[in-house]
């Protein structure tokens, strides 16, 4: 191997010691502003399948940079990497991240079925199609894994810090299932926002839930895409992106979902809520509080509406009027 070449894998991975540093004191930072909220708004939260994955995308994307830093810090030192070492922890890590990915595209599932008002061929079209991208991924994991042993073991002996840093040609297929189904829960969440923006945005007053939901799934879709796009580049080699690591795909992504979750939780606590809406429609108590009378919003650990001094009800899933229904488990379950 000529000395340009060893030149270029030794710089490319000194890279990854220092952006995988930064990506968790980033994680941590985040982690230091929101706690307060997390304690006030999750911690009294009733248990809920919501309350379970806020805290599993939490403390796992905490775990996941942990590892990252530990993982390429420690081979690092001189004699721990050898072949069998670095083909195991290529797909290893992969593995890991895209665990971090998959259960927030299980969350983006339930937001887009309660934002389709419950609709099950909804539910089972992404279903489907989630568990076609899993299998798709492994599929090009296992494929990568085994050209990868020949590409290791021509740099492997060399004095590098850590595993070399070598892409096959065809990695930049890894996260394409992926980033076509984040493609395919972005058009639901675009379909949905052009629909029904004008009436939304005319007859509010202010922010509902419903619209909540669309502007954080149009936000996180977008960010998400950007950077399994930009891995793409990373990985595929002919632009001048250096590999950075898997550090700022698995610290954007656990932020970006605690982040969301936090804010949906928000407004059901806050006196979020809709006026001048024809009807305000409450699932299975069948009544109506009509635009001739003032709906009156309280101060509730969910999202309710207060029709009378006689009557209150709450309820917690997005409709697509502005109100909120009892079938999202995202929300489900109020404050201790």
């Amino acid at each position: 191997m000529d000395a340009a070449r060893f030149l270029k894998l030794y710089e490319g991975n000194l890279i990854p010691l220092r952006t995988v540093l930064a990506c968790l004191t980033w994680v941590l930072y985040d982690y230091f502003l929101t706690i307060e909220d997390e304690v006030r708004y999750i911690w009294t939260q009733k248990r809920c399948f919501g309350k379970f994955m806020f805290f599993w995308i939490r403390y796992y994307t905490i775990f996941l940079l942990v590892f990252d830093v530990a993982q390429i810090h420690v081979f690092a030192l001189p004699g721990v990497t050898s072949d069998i070492v670095c083909l195991a922890i290529n797909p290893t890590t992969r593995i890991i991240g895209a665990i971090s990915l998959w259960s927030v595209e299980i969350i983006m599932q339930l937001r887009i079925y309660a934002l389709f008002q419950s609709n099950k061929k909804v539910a089972a079209v992404n279903g489907i199609l989630f568990l076609a991208s899993i299998a798709a991924f492994l599929y090009v994991l296992i494929h990568n894994v085994t050209r990868t042993k020949a590409l290791l073991a021509d740099a492997v002996h060399l004095p590098l810090p850590g595993c070399p840093s070598v892409h096959l040609s065809t990695e930049w297929a890894q996260w394409v299932p992926a980033t076509g189904y984040e493609g395919v829960l972005f058009c639901f969440a675009v379909y949905k926002a052009v629909t029904e923006a004008a009436q939304t945005f005319k007859h509010e007053k202010r922010i509902s839930l419903y619209s909540i939901l669309i502007r954080d799934n149009l936000l996180y879709f977008f960010s998400i895409s950007f950077i399994l796009v930009f891995n793409n580049l990373m990985a595929v080699g002919i632009t001048r992106i250096p590999w950075f690591s898997f550090g700022p795909f698995h610290a954007a992504v656990g932020i970006l979902t605690v982040r969301m979750l936090l804010n949906l939780r928000k407004a059901t606590a806050h006196d979020v809520y809709t006026i001048g809406l024809t009807d305000i429609h409450i699932e299975g108590l069948g009544h109506d509080i009509h635009k001739g009378g003032q709906p009156t919003p309280a101060a509730l650990s969910t999202l309710r509406f207060t029709g009378s001094p006689n009557a209150s009800y709450a309820t917690t899933s997005a409709r697509k009027d502005g109100t909120v229904g009892a079938d999202d488990p995202l929300l489900s379950g109020g404050s201790d």
